[in-house]
């Protein structure tokens, strides 16, 4: 019983596993971890984005489901056929990179943070200024509606998104694996 405390052990000499976390818990410990376990800073992009790092990069790609899943509904529901189609596009594309993102909820690691932070602000100005430049404001202004909101939420939370890799893919394809100097 070597390594094993007097807390590890019952009366009678019995090893006691560790008293399990409970799962909300747990989940919050792991969506609001700041620590090196958490993943790999990006690089500020333009040396100034994100303004802020207050939103979990984990909370994010939550956000990017839920706006991709948004747009795509919003669309389908519509009966433009113009704002159907914007509404796949869009919706489509966002749960696309967000499925294939270096983070920790997607299903492969093959696109860089920055790739997806710069995705995140050209999706957010696209869902912003579709319904006005392509017309259907005026023929679905519920659809609109939702798209100019997806898009602003979409620019505002990048802007303040602690966005960080898993592997530590850079735009170019570059591997870090020193996490010292980015975004200090």
């Amino acid at each position: 019983m070597a390594g094993l405390t007097p807390q590890d052990t019952a009366p009678g000499g019995v090893s006691v596993p560790p008293h399990a976390e409970s799962l909300p818990r747990r989940w919050r410990r792991h969506l609001f971890d700041k620590s090196a376990r958490a993943g790999i800073l990006s690089r500020p992009l333009l040396d100034r984005l994100p303004l802020r790092r207050w939103v979990p990069s984990e909370v994010h790609s939550l956000l990017d489901y839920r706006g991709g899943v948004a747009a795509l509904v919003s669309g389908q529901l519509s009966g433009d056929r113009v704002a159907r189609r914007v509404g796949r596009v869009l919706g489509l594309c966002s749960i696309s990179v967000a499925l294939f993102t270096d983070t920790r909820l997607s299903l492969s690691r093959r696109l860089s943070i920055e790739a997806h932070e710069l995705f995140d602000y050209a999706h957010g100005a696209a869902l912003l200024v579709a319904p006005f430049a392509l017309g259907y404001a005026r023929r679905s202004p519920g659809v609109a509606a939702v798209h100019s909101l997806l898009g602003l939420s979409t620019l505002l939370v990048a802007l303040v998104t602690d966005y960080r890799s898993l592997r530590g893919l850079h735009l170019g394809g570059v591997l870090r694996t020193d996490p010292e100097g980015i975004g200090a």
